[in-house]
């Protein structure tokens, strides 16, 4: 294993001396890092937002050019698809010089030794972020492994004509959320204020982070996983009372049936985040002007913290041979404010960059949300507060059994305790079964 890798390993503690068989590849087959090459770079950029081709265009006719640095977009599936295909790139030497990535595949692509660390060519830029997203590029270490490009703060959305009707207030606490679950089935039996889904594993994650729980996290050369930590329990039991007693609903999201809850007032709030309006507008499009956004409730009155739900960064491979090159376009693309208004008027992306989050592309509000028109002012206040997140090296084994354990619980009114507990269990065993040294 090369001695960067090692020594990568080691900053932020992910696996034993002797590495692991599968999320703890050691990359390039040669024994050092690629050579760099002098003169003109041509980068190769693998990435799956829309429009980010016409970003590029931009930065090749401008400061692309003049720095003699051109960028190439290659249109990618995302998600673990694209996860799975840049891991194998880079066992073989042929990773892209840039990839965007999720900001919680970033430990697993960190451990197979996809990623380089980019602290010196961006150092400075982490005040353009509000602190809990710059914190999940940086794995807890001082390296840092990509720049945010876009973010996903969690909010409350809510029909306002519909809280009018019954008389309810919008709720400031989870505390109040719940009163306010109950007193709309006494008054509409037929309605529910919301319904607990286990089709998105980011909603639970999110809710969980807000409530400052650590799923992952080291204690040396140890994974500790918290899965069922007490902040996360807090979580499940309350979703998981909610549900037993039939104050909300149970019925996944984004199935047709959800979409006509929401479309006929059947379900007349929803937990999600900043891009709720886009999923709104095609899956209630009869009550549009009809919704209105607030901060997420909080657990103790006066708080004011909110979670991550979506998200990626743009983060430069080891295999690049231009590594100073492929950073300064990384930095331009979710800093500069042409790039960022690009990105948001071409990939329809809620930038993580706290200076593009109101103003210019995005001024005015969601066409959905015109009776709403400070929905961006008010959206950049609440992302100022997202928490941190902790992710580990298998998010993906996590959220499967997320999906697969609550979704049942949800269905048959069962405990989330159990569910929590073999969501832990499945994350631990397969950490184990990776060859991860972890904590008990």
């Amino acid at each position: 294993m090369p001695y960067a890798l090692q020594r990568r390993l080691a900053a932020i503690a992910i696996a034993t001396a002797a590495g692991a068989t599968t999320l703890v590849g050691c990359g390039s087959p040669d024994s050092g890092e690629p050579q760099a090459e002098s003169g003109p770079a041509s980068l190769t950029y693998w990435a799956w937002a829309p429009g980010l081709d016409k970003v590029a265009d931009i930065w090749n006719a401008g400061p692309g050019k003049e720095a003699q640095i051109k960028v190439t977009v290659k249109k990618q599936a995302a998600g673990d698809d694209l996860t799975t295909k840049i891991i194998t790139a880079a066992k073989a030497g042929k990773a892209p010089d840039l990839v965007q990535a999720e900001y919680q595949t970033l430990p697993t692509l960190v451990s197979n030794d996809v990623l380089a660390d980019i602290s010196g060519e961006v150092n400075g830029i982490e005040k353009e972020f509000a602190a809990g997203i710059w914190q999940q590029t940086t794995l807890g270490s001082d390296a840092v492994y990509a720049v945010p490009q876009d973010s996903g703060p969690m909010m409350f959305f809510y029909r306002q004509d519909l809280f009018k009707k019954y008389g309810l207030t919008v709720p400031t606490t989870w505390d109040d959320f719940a009163e306010t679950a109950r007193a709309l089935k006494k008054k509409a039996p037929d309605k529910a204020l919301t319904t607990f889904s286990a089709n998105d594993s980011g909603l639970f994650a999110g809710l969980a982070q807000q409530a400052g729980a650590s799923w992952w996290t080291t204690e040396g050369q140890k994974w500790k996983v918290g899965i069922d930590d007490a902040a996360t329990k807090k979580v499940a039991d309350f979703w998981g009372g909610l549900v037993a007693e039939g104050a909300i609903s149970n019925q996944p999201m984004y199935t047709p049936s959800w979409n006509k809850a929401l479309n006929t007032g059947g379900q007349i709030a929803w937990v999600s985040a900043v891009w709720a309006p886009g999923t709104l507008t095609t899956a209630a499009p009869d009550t549009k002007g009809k919704w209105a956004m607030a901060p997420l409730p909080q657990w103790s009155e006066g708080s004011a913290a909110t979670g991550s739900w979506g998200g990626s960064t743009t983060a430069v491979t080891n295999d690049s041979k231009h590594k100073k090159a492929a950073a300064k376009f990384a930095s331009w693309l979710n800093t500069d404010p042409e790039a960022l208004a690009a990105l948001v008027k071409e990939g329809g992306i809620y930038p993580a960059a706290t200076k593009a989050q109101t103003g210019g592309a995005l001024a005015k509000a969601p066409a959905y949300f015109a009776n709403q028109p400070d929905f961006y002012t008010e959206a950049a206040e609440i992302a100022k507060t997202t928490a941190p997140a902790a992710w580990g090296p298998n998010v993906n084994v996590a959220y499967t059994t997320f999906r697969d354990a609550f979704g049942k619980a949800a269905k048959n009114k069962s405990s989330f305790g159990a569910a929590l507990t073999t969501m832990q269990d499945a994350t631990v065993a397969d950490l184990e079964k990776q060859g991860f040294e972890v904590a008990k």
